[in-house]
């Protein structure tokens, strides 16, 4: 599946530096993937959050590293398009392993966060998260697929006030991006129009926003500057409301007539 891998992937790449930005709908099954696709969007990807709620386990490396990589692949065939992988922090495994597998099921690209989970949920540190981007872009190299790395960061997510870690934030990402980050994905920072322009204007990069497909606007987005969109839990989220309003309507009004006796 190298093959398959490296064209997905150097797809991928070429659409993070056409269009502005570019949206990724976060997919967790076949059916997800193609609706997607039949919507007309260039790539995807998988979210590890809708994907544990779909294999029935929850977020945050409950599922382990092949579990992940058996539910992608049958995603990934189901599609024409590049798809990326969110691996959370790594499950555990050294960054050689993350790309075999990504490899091995045709993938084009991943998402890395600095939450790891498997050691109490400790947030990396800066020069170690971006010495483990560095090992994914390393292992990609050697295997002749330039997977796309977004490199995440909860910094904001876990601050009081993620204003205050502006700074130490940026400075964060600029690391992953010199490690080999094709993109920056700071987390929850999307409801501050000046921390994401703020966040834009130092990066050479793509900056990812998580956005929610109901509440949020591509437009606005696009107004400040932001290069890639994914939905992270939110586009799951969003149709099992609506899924919630149209079996309502089909609940039993009152309870059924008891079928009539036989007659003799």
């Amino acid at each position: 599946m190298s093959g398959d891998a490296a064209a997905a992937a150097a797809r991928l790449k070429e659409l993070h530096g056409e269009a502005r930005p570019l949206v990724l709908p976060t997919v967790w099954d076949a059916w997800s993937a193609r609706v997607a696709e039949r919507s007309g969007f260039a790539a995807l990807t998988i979210g590890s959050h809708p994907l544990a709620e779909a294999l029935g386990s929850e977020d945050g490396e409950k599922l382990s590293l092949e579990q992940v990589f058996t539910a992608a692949a049958p995603i990934i065939a189901s599609v024409g398009v590049p798809v990326s992988v969110d691996l959370e922090s790594g499950y555990g495994h050294p960054p050689a392993d993350l790309v075999e597998g990504l490899v091995a099921v045709g993938a084009a690209g991943l998402n890395i966060e600095d939450t790891v989970h498997s050691e109490g949920g400790r947030l990396r540190g800066a020069e170690e998260h971006a010495a483990y981007v560095t090992g994914l872009r390393q292992a990609a190299d050697a295997a002749a697929v330039p997977l796309v790395v977004n490199g995440r960061t909860d910094l904001f997510k876990r601050a009081d006030d993620a204003a205050a870690v502006l700074d130490e934030g940026i400075a964060r990402l600029q690391l992953l991006v010199e490690a080999g980050a094709d993109s920056v994905y700071p987390v929850r920072i999307q409801h501050d129009d000046d921390l994401v322009r703020a966040v834009v204007a130092a990066m050479p990069v793509p900056v990812n926003i998580t956005a929610h497909p109901v509440n949020h606007s591509l437009g606005h987005l696009a107004s400040l500057g932001v290069g890639r969109i994914t939905f992270g839990p939110h586009l799951q989220a969003a149709l099992t409301d609506y899924s919630l309003e149209i079996e309502a309507r089909w609940r039993s009004i009152g309870e059924p007539e008891s079928p009539a006796a036989p007659t003799a």
